[in-house]
């Protein structure tokens, strides 16, 4: 016979949603386990998770993999740091990088089961969010880094070079999580954003006082300047800031980069 008491059965009613008498039949079943009583419930589609999924949630863990010429992100999102920083957190968003490394973005669903679960025992509104998976062409490099809080990734990069090393790629994509560019080069910075800029300036340098033949320039310049820190080619390296990203490339090729971390 299994063994529980009332407050067992009201813990699992309340990080569940089921009712007195499932939630009973759930822990004779599952020999008092929470964990497995919670799934059991699941399993049976007694659970009731989907009012949760209008909750905000904006903590979360990331990881990435590289395996040869392929690198990828995972990213896993939850309403709390406590949540984010509990193993089995940390270890299912690890899952889903390697998975996804091995065998492409859609092989997420096959941890559905451990994402519904962890959903029912955690009671939060907890979802897959950004997914990344690259193959890169042979002679090209790869490289990645992973920013650790509280033990949890929480900042993720991946680099591929054309030429160059991997050293030089692992610099850079350090460089990328602490300046986290959302461009590339230039030629990708909307014309909406740079109008809007070109107009914030405008503002600012009018109520500045600024003399009318001189506001063009004024803004030019100002709106140069926010390019550049929107553009990862053209900002100082973080290292080095006598150098633009561009400059420590040398002849090497910036591919492409991608960022996922904690709040995006």
């Amino acid at each position: 016979m299994a063994e529980f008491t009332a407050k067992d059965v009201q813990k699992l009613r309340q990080a569940t949603g089921a009712g007195m008498m499932d939630a009973k039949k759930a822990l004779t079943e599952s020999n008092g386990d929470m964990e497995a009583a919670a799934q059991w419930l699941r399993e049976r589609g007694l659970a009731k998770v989907a009012n949760l999924a209008d909750r905000e949630n904006t903590q979360g863990a990331v990881a990435v993999v590289v395996d040869g010429n392929v690198g990828a992100i995972a990213h896993l999102r939850c309403e709390t740091d406590f949540s984010a920083k509990a193993d089995d957190f940390v270890s299912l968003v690890q899952d889903l990088a390697d998975i996804v490394a091995a065998k492409g973005e859609e092989a997420v669903n096959e941890l559905s089961d451990r994402l519904d679960a962890i959903k029912v025992s955690k009671r939060e509104n907890i979802e897959i969010g950004t997914i990344v998976r690259w193959e890169v062409p042979e002679g090209h490099i790869l490289d990645s880094y992973l920013h650790i809080q509280d033990g949890r990734g929480v900042n993720a990069v991946l680099v591929e070079l054309d030429g160059g090393s991997r050293e030089l790629a692992h610099d850079i994509a350090v460089h990328i999580a602490f300046a986290k560019p959302p461009y590339l080069s230039r030629d990708e910075v909307p014309a909406s954003e740079i109008e809007k800029e070109r107009q914030n300036a405008e503002g600012v340098a009018r109520a500045q006082g600024k003399p009318e033949q001189a506001i063009p320039k004024i803004v030019d310049g100002m709106v140069n300047k926010w390019i550049k820190d929107q553009v990862l080619l053209e900002q100082p390296y973080v290292k080095d800031e006598k150098k633009t990203i561009q400059q420590l490339l040398g002849d090497a090729k910036l591919v492409r980069f991608a960022q996922v971390y904690i709040g995006s």
